[in-house]
């Protein structure tokens, strides 16, 4: 793989360059809510909020060199690459491979103008890890399905409008057959959302209950009991650009600068420390690049992508306790 740029991926790194330093002024003193509102405005009337969606699809038809290059350059200004990631990075594309001209037409355009707010239904009490163990239950009634059960951690859901959902409609063979992928309007009576505050203070976790919440079969995207596969599709969707390789490239250059005004500049296990993340950090931006120029006609990224996620996690929780290590004792009032 060559992983030098042409002179026209250059010129298009000196074009993200310039729109970011455009939007978000370099005196902007952190990254608050007024920022991220004036990012998110920005990206939607560029035309660039659906960077991965397809141009026939109204994205931006970018190849896999160039959203690499959007997520690196953003990434290194502390900037989310889209702010509505369960709408624009995980249900637009299985629209564009599964969804119905129906479905297409109803929901793409709110997830585009930002007008539309999505949240995922998947982990429940007693099933997160093992996700098709789920017990949300629906049952076909008409022209549609009822749906009971309860969804849990699920992010964002005080906020949304809309939530993609798995539910059991058959207990017939093995569990992962009888699962379908639905979507439900948050706004229905039979959905109730209970606040989870997270031990850092924050509420960007919740509790739905759903109690015989009606859901049009119209809603529901490929076939019944087939909801399994269509997960795991969009899951590698969500997993593709969850390396977190470039905020984590830029955290390490803010650990490094740190530490040479400190008495840490000549600690060499602190030194081997910085050294050992930058190796990883730099393999993982290969394999992130690869990944997508798997997905660059629009596919589901391959199976790679899943280790993006797991590595690029590990990775960030490292570079966290580097950057704890290197303030000493001004860390400790931070648990």
């Amino acid at each position: 793989m060559d992983s030098t740029f042409s002179k026209a991926e250059e010129a298009f790194r000196r074009e993200v360059t310039g729109f970011i330093q455009e939007v978000i002024p370099r005196d902007a003193s952190g990254r608050d809510e007024t920022v991220f509102r004036r990012w998110d405005a920005a990206l939607i009337a560029r035309g660039w909020q659906a960077y991965k969606w397809r141009a026939e699809r109204d994205g931006t038809g970018w190849t896999a060199t160039q959203k690499y290059i959007w997520e690196t350059q953003v990434g290194r200004f502390g900037l989310p690459t889209q702010l509505r990631g369960f709408g624009v990075s995980m249900i637009g594309p299985i629209l564009g491979a599964l969804g119905s001209a129906d479905q297409r037409a109803r929901f793409l355009p709110g997830i585009l103008d930002g007008s539309v707010t999505w949240c995922q239904g998947y982990s429940e009490p007693g099933a997160g890890s093992d996700l098709a163990s789920l017990r949300t239950h629906a049952v076909r009634q008409g022209d549609g399905y009822i749906v009971n059960g309860e969804k849990i951690w699920t992010s964002g859901a005080h906020r949304a409008q809309g939530m993609f959902a798995l539910v059991r409609t058959s207990s017939r063979g093995r569990k992962q057959q009888g699962i379908t992928f639905l979507f439900i309007d948050m706004t229905d009576p039979g959905v109730a959302v209970s606040p989870i505050v997270s031990i850092d203070g924050h509420h960007s976790l919740n509790r739905i209950t759903l109690t015989d919440v009606r859901v049009a079969a119209c809603d529901r995207v490929g076939e019944e009991d087939d909801g399994w596969s269509i997960a795991k599709g969009l899951l590698t969707h969500e997993r593709t650009g969850l390396a977190f390789v470039a905020e984590s490239l830029r955290k390490l250059r803010v650990a490094d600068a740190a530490a040479a005004a400190s008495e840490l500049a000549t600690d060499a296990l602190f030194r081997r420390k910085l050294a050992a993340i930058e190796v990883e950090l730099n393999t993982l931006a290969v394999t992130e690049l690869r990944v997508l120029a798997e997905s660059v006609d629009g596919a589901a990224p391959g199976v790679a992508s899943s280790y993006l996620k797991l590595k690029g996690t590990a990775v960030v929780q490292r570079m966290t306790e580097l950057l704890l290590e290197n303030a000493g004792h001004y860390a400790m009032p931070y648990p």
